[in-house]
C-alpha cells in the first residue's frame, strides 16, 4: 500500500513537470518572452510555475496538467488551483509584478490539450472548469486534442 502510494505520488509529480515542459514550448509558440520555469530557482512557489512576458506585459502562471478522464472513465472537468489559490495569486502578482494567469493542459493517452486564461476570469472559484474552457466558454484554446509522440502508458490513472 505505501509503495502504491509513492508510485502514485510520483507519477502526478512526473505529469506536473510534463506539463510545465509542454507550457514553456507553448509560451515560446505565442511569441512569449523571458519564459523562466519558477521551480528551477525554488521548488514550490506559491501560485506561480512559471513566469514571462509578451508585449511588456509580464504573466505569473499556474500550470496544471491532468489526465483527460478519471479513473472512472468520466471526463476531469475541473482542476483545483489549490487552497488560497486567490490570495497567493496576490501575492505572486506583487512579488513578480506580474498578472496571475493560469494554463491547464489536458493529457489523453495520443494527444492533448492547452487552455490559457486569467484568474480574473475565474470570479474567485477555485478551480479551472476545462469542460468551460473545451467549449470557449472560458480562456483561450491555444491546442485542441493535438497529436502527441510519446508513450503515455505511465502517466494514466490507474
Amino acid at each position: 500500500m505505501v509503495e502504491d502510494n509513492k508510485k502514485e505520488a510520483a507519477r502526478k509529480k512526473s505529469l506536473g513537470e510534463l506539463g510545465e515542459l509542454f507550457a514553456i514550448k507553448a509560451f515560446v509558440d505565442n511569441k512569449f518572452d523571458r519564459i523562466r520555469n519558477l521551480n528551477d530557482k525554488s521548488m514550490n512557489e506559491p501560485f506561480a510555475d512559471i513566469e514571462c512576458e509578451k508585449d511588456g506585459k509580464r504573466y505569473i502562471i499556474s500550470v496544471k496538467a491532468r489526465n483527460k478522464y478519471q479513473k472512472n472513465g468520466k471526463l476531469n472537468t475541473r482542476y483545483n488551483l489549490g487552497s488560497n489559490a486567490h490570495e497567493k495569486a496576490l501575492n505572486a502578482e506583487n512579488k513578480y509584478n506580474a498578472v496571475a494567469y493560469w494554463m491547464a493542459i489536458q493529457f489523453d493517452r495520443n494527444s492533448f490539450s492547452i487552455y490559457f486564461g486569467s484568474l480574473k476570469e475565474l470570479k474567485g472559484g477555485k478551480a479551472i472548469p476545462v469542460d468551460k474552457c473545451e467549449k470557449g466558454l472560458i480562456g483561450e484554446i491555444w491546442e485542441n486534442n493535438k497529436h502527441h509522440y510519446f508513450d503515455f502508458d505511465y502517466y494514466t490513472n490507474q
